[in-house]
């Protein structure tokens, strides 16, 4: 048994794999702080009550892009379960050839997707956009070279943008909206956040298509919390909200 942690600004996402099948998936929120303790009794605790022995962990695969939470889950880890995490590097990901100027400075869970999808869709070109707290853009060519990609802030943040820094606007669901026009101010930001993401995800594929994948158009994969809000619209090949938990697993398995 694999447990697979994609450590997140917001949630730590949690899968566990039992004879290569995804068993059961949890989150836990990162945005607080939490002691080892706390996380080592909150991952027994998970298990417990989805019917597995703590014990039984025989690896534990993580992804982090929050620095300051390494070393607490890392000595959760060892405390909880006497088990040396493997932490996802560049240099362990030998199947991917990474076209980038300093590969330490990619988020390590925009590489454990691309590792999921080059084996999910061999010999494709790839876009990977994963809808999270940031909304990432991963590009990987049909040699598994990957190319790197574009940030840009995720429709969270957008929202909390517009209530932090004005007076009237509050937050709101982020639903999509049935009509573009607004009558209220509630439907006037959600038709912003979703139209105004919708539009940069269109332009952005296309961008990319045009740019590197002419001869060959891409496969688009949608991963990530918002990646359903989207699902109408036809942008994306597939969604895989499990993307980045399976890269870990296939890179510590």
């Amino acid at each position: 048994m694999i447990l697979c942690l994609d450590v997140g600004n917001t949630h730590i996402f949690g899968g566990l794999y039992v004879d290569s099948k995804l068993q059961f998936q949890f989150r836990y929120p990162s945005s607080m702080p939490s002691t080892s303790d706390q996380l080592g009794i909150f991952f027994k605790s998970v298990l417990r009550e989805n019917g597995i022995d703590p014990l039984a962990i025989k690896k534990v695969a993580l992804c982090s892009v929050v620095p300051s939470l390494q070393y607490t889950i890392r000595a959760a880890f060892l405390k909880y379960f006497s088990l040396e995490p493997f932490f996802l590097q560049p240099d362990s990901l030998p199947e991917l050839q990474i076209a980038y100027k300093n590969p330490h400075e990619i988020g390590m869970d925009r590489l454990s997707n691309a590792l999921a999808a080059v084996h999910a869709f061999p010999g494709k070109n790839i876009i990977v956009i994963d809808l999270g707290t940031a909304t990432t853009f991963d590009v990987i060519s049909l040699d598994k070279t990957y190319l790197g990609g574009v940030i840009m802030p995720g429709v969270q943040i957008s929202m909390k943008a517009l209530y932090e820094n004005t007076a009237k606007l509050s937050a709101v669901n982020i639903v999509k909206p049935n009509v573009i026009i607004g009558q209220t101010t509630i439907a006037n930001i959600q038709a912003g956040l979703y139209y105004s993401h919708l539009g940069a995800l269109r332009e952005i594929i296309k961008r990319v298509t045009m740019d590197q994948f002419q001869k060959s158009p891409p496969t688009v994969i949608g991963t990530g919390g918002f990646a359903y809000l989207f699902e109408e619209e036809k942008i994306f090949t597939v969604i895989i909200p499990e993307l980045v938990l399976e890269g870990l697993y296939l890179a510590c398995h």
